[in-house]
């Protein structure tokens, strides 16, 4: 096992160097002069002297290489420079600012995802192709196929302006989180709970299951410990790649709900070409999902013994 973490930590150096690559040339082929850019966002007038001093001020002068080497040393000590447009606030300080929103959205997410996805799976297995499990079926159809902003706008609808039962936005208080929560989930419910379901139907034809009733175990031991455990474990990645994926991924519901997230600050830094803001929300994102991805693998490796047999190899 212990050869294995090794193998994959080092898999991933040349993944994060190259990440980093991809991030830092962004900025080299957007359209726009980054100089000139910094220059109007802060209402300067671009002439030929103030974007020749602009671009020493950002280090634009010098050799590619260089400059490279120059920001990712001062990514490694987190450093991803100054917004362009707030010159006075460094880039990380906006991220960590943003982080504590998104996480919370994320976090409340992911149980609303689990909970409701193992409970619903489970029991669409159990009454399968029954009444409830056709008419869960084409709830799972409309929650895979509709778009989480149109969902949203539906749910601001409905539960704020119509029953006004919920705020229509903002940040603060438990309200605020609940709509949200309930539109970047759906679509990710409606994945799980066919996973689930499928996993499960396919685990009760085995052959353990037959010798789990002729020993005499009762039917919820025998779903909830043979049919369930052994279910969950090929979702077991697709579920550990949920977290980075909403996170990732809440831009859109951030922005419909104003959710002052790095979702929403991501999407403000497109709107204005705040590039450094851009690239340190790339790297981090693209960062996040390898870190996950490798913590996953290493799950996997220690609940499925046959990966273990195997030295890793699947």
């Amino acid at each position: 096992m212990l050869n294995y973490i090794i193998k994959r930590l080092l898999m991933m150096i040349p993944i994060l160097i190259g990440i980093t690559f991809i991030a830092f040339i962004l900025i080299n082929l957007a359209p726009s002069d980054p100089a000139e850019v910094a220059l109007r966002l802060n209402d300067i007038m671009p002439t030929a002297d103030a974007i020749e001093s602009m671009r020493q001020e950002l280090g634009l002068n010098q050799p590619f290489w260089n400059r490279y080497f120059s920001w990712l040393y001062n990514v490694l000590h987190l450093d991803f420079g100054r917004s362009f447009v707030y010159r006075d606030r460094l880039v990380w300080d906006e991220m960590i600012r943003s982080l504590k929103p998104t996480l919370i959205l994320a976090l409340s997410a992911f149980v609303f995802t689990l909970s409701i996805s193992l409970v619903l799976g489970v029991l669409a297995a159990i009454f399968a192709n029954s009444v409830f499990d056709h008419g869960l079926r084409i709830i799972i159809f409309l929650g895979t196929a509709m778009p989480s902003y149109w969902l949203g706008l539906l749910l601001i609808w409905f539960f704020a302006n119509y029953c006004g039962w919920l705020p229509t936005g903002g940040y603060g208080s438990w309200q605020n989180l609940i709509l949200p929560t309930i539109t970047l989930s759906f679509v990710y419910i409606s994945t799980y709970i066919r996973f689930i379901r499928n996993n499960m139907l396919e685990n009760m034809h085995d052959y353990y299951i037959f010798y789990a009733r002729c020993r005499g175990l009762s039917k919820p031991k025998i779903i909830l410990k043979h049919v369930l455990v052994n279910s969950l474990h090929t979702t077991i990645t697709a579920l550990g790649m949920t977290i980075p994926q909403l996170i990732a991924g809440s831009f859109v519901v951030e922005y419909i709900f104003s959710w002052p997230g790095l979702g929403r600050l991501c999407i403000a830094a497109i709107m204005n070409r705040d590039y450094p803001v851009i690239q340190a929300y790339i790297l981090i994102m693209a960062i996040l999902f390898v870190v996950c991805n490798f913590i996953v693998d290493v799950l996997h490796q220690l609940l499925d013994p046959r990966l273990r047999d195997s030295g890793g190899m699947a």
